[in-house]
C-alpha cells in the first residue's frame, strides 16, 4: 500500500511538472519572447503596425489584400505591388523603409534598403534563414530539404545538390526540355484547331515545367514523377490552408480535415519515392547499373553512398526524399511563373513579339533552337534578362 502511494505521488509530481513546463513554455513562446523582441526593436527605432495576440497582423493583411483584389484590373500594367501586397505599401508609407510586422507570434522584418539587404545576404546568410512557422508550415511538404534548411545544414545540402545544376549537366537536359516543349505546343495547336481561342497559359506553363523537372529529376521513372507532381500540388494547397492556424498553440496536432489529408498525401508521395529509390538500389545490387543514375535523384543517392564511407554530414533516405520534393516544388513553380509573365508581356507588346519571332526564325532557320544557337539570340537574351529583373523588382519593391 505504501509503495502504491509513493508511486502515485511520484506520478502526480511528474504530471504536475509536465503541465507546469508546458504552460511555462507556451507563455514564454507566445507572450514573453514576442514582447521582448518588440521592445528590442523599438529601442533601435524599428516600429510597425500593432499586432493582435496570437494572430499578429495576419487578419489585417488578409483584409487589405481582399479589398485590393476584389475588382479586376482596369488594364495590363506593371504597377501591381499595391494590388498584391497592399499591406507593404501601407506600412512602408507609415513606418519607413524598415519596419516590423507580425505573422502570428513571429516577427517579420521588412527591409527595402539595398545596402542593408546586401550586407544581410552576404555577411550573415548562415545565421539567418527560415523561421519556425515557415518550417512547420512546410514540414510535410518539403520537410528538411534545401529550401527550409538553415546555417551549416543549408551549406552542406547546397554542396551536395550543386553538381546536378552545373553547366554541362544542364546542357544534357536540353533534349528533355525540347521534347516537353514540343508536346506542350502541340497540345495548344490541337486546342486552336478545335476552335478554342482563349487559354489559361499559366496552366500550360505549369504542366510544361512539371514535365521537365520530372524528366530531369527522375529520368526513367518519369511516369511516377508525374504522379508525385500531382500529389505534391495537392499537398502544397493543404499545407497552405493548415499553416494559417499554426499561430494557435497545438493546432498542428489536432486531427482536423486538413491534417488528416496532409498525412495521407505525404505517405503516398513517400511511398512512390521509395519505390523509385528501391528500384535504383536493386539495379545497383544485381549489377545492372554501375551507379544510381545521372539525374538529381541519382546524384543524391551516389552522395549518400560516399557519406556512408566516412563523411561528416550524414545524408539519409528521408533527407533525399525531402530534397526531391523541394526541387520538384522549387524547380517548376518559379519557372512556370516566369514563363507565364514572359508570354503575357510579349502578348501585350506585339511589336516586340514580332522582333523576337524574326530573330528566332533568322538564327534557327525555322527549326528548333539548339544549344549552339542560343548565344546568337541576343534580343531574346536581353528581353529574358529584363523580364527576370523586372519580375524580381516587382516582388521586392
Amino acid at each position: 500500500m505504501a509503495a502504491m502511494v509513493v508511486c502515485l505521488t511520484i506520478l502526480s509530481v511528474l504530471f504536475i511538472s509536465l503541465v507546469f513546463k508546458l504552460v511555462f513554455d507556451t507563455i514564454h513562446c507566445y507572450l514573453l519572447i514576442p514582447r521582448r523582441i518588440k521592445n528590442m526593436m523599438q529601442k533601435q527605432g524599428v516600429r510597425g503596425p500593432k499586432p493582435r495576440r496570437l494572430t499578429g497582423n495576419i487578419i489585417e493583411m488578409v483584409t487589405l489584400t481582399s479589398q485590393s483584389t476584389v475588382n479586376d484590373m482596369d488594364g495590363v500594367h506593371h504597377d501591381v505591388v499595391g494590388r498584391l501586397l497592399p499591406h507593404y505599401v501601407k506600412w512602408s508609407n507609415s513606418y519607413g523603409k524598415r519596419f516590423i510586422y507580425w505573422h502570428g507570434i513571429e516577427p517579420r522584418m521588412c527591409l527595402t534598403e539595398i545596402e542593408l539587404i546586401k550586407e544581410l545576404m552576404t555577411k550573415h546568410h548562415l545565421v539567418t534563414g527560415k523561421s519556425w512557422l515557415q518550417q512547420q508550415g512546410s514540414k510535410h511538404f518539403t520537410g528538411k530539404g534545401l529550401l527550409m534548411a538553415n546555417g551549416q545544414e543549408w551549406y552542406h545540402q547546397r554542396h551536395i545538390a550543386a553538381p546536378a545544376f552545373m553547366g554541362d549537366k544542364l546542357k544534357s537536359y536540353s533534349t528533355h526540355m525540347v521534347e516537353c516543349t514540343k508536346h506542350m505546343l502541340q497540345s495548344l495547336l490541337n486546342e486552336v484547331k478545335s476552335g478554342q481561342n482563349e487559354f489559361e497559359i499559366g496552366e500550360y506553363m505549369t504542366r510544361l515545367t512539371a514535365d521537365i523537372i520530372a524528366r530531369t529529376e527522375f529520368d526513367t521513372s518519369y511516369e511516377k514523377g508525374k504522379q508525385i507532381f500531382h500529389l505534391l500540388t495537392s499537398l502544397q494547397h493543404r499545407c497552405a490552408q493548415a499553416s494559417r492556424h499554426l499561430c494557435f498553440p497545438g493546432s498542428r496536432f489536432f486531427p482536423t480535415k486538413y491534417n488528416r489529408e496532409i498525412k495521407a498525401l505525404k505517405m503516398e508521395v513517400e511511398r512512390l519515392l521509395m519505390e523509385i529509390i528501391q528500384s535504383r538500389k536493386d539495379c545497383m545490387e544485381i549489377g545492372r547499373s554501375s551507379s544510381y543514375g545521372n539525374d538529381l535523384l541519382g546524384i543524391l543517392l551516389n552522395e549518400m553512398e560516399k557519406e556512408r564511407r566516412g563523411g561528416k554530414f550524414k545524408i539519409n533516405l528521408e533527407l533525399i526524399m525531402d530534397e526531391c520534393k523541394t526541387f520538384f516544388f522549387a524547380g517548376h513553380e518559379t519557372t512556370a511563373l516566369l514563363l507565364t509573365w514572359t508570354v503575357m508581356l510579349l502578348a501585350t507588346n506585339p511589336h516586340w513579339q514580332q522582333k523576337v519571332r524574326d530573330e528566332v526564325n533568322k538564327v534557327c532557320d525555322g527549326g528548333v533552337p539548339s544549344l549552339d544557337q542560343l548565344p546568337k539570340l541576343t534580343l531574346v537574351t536581353i528581353l529574358c534578362s529584363k523580364f527576370v529583373f523586372h519580375k524580381c523588382l516587382v516582388i521586392t519593391t
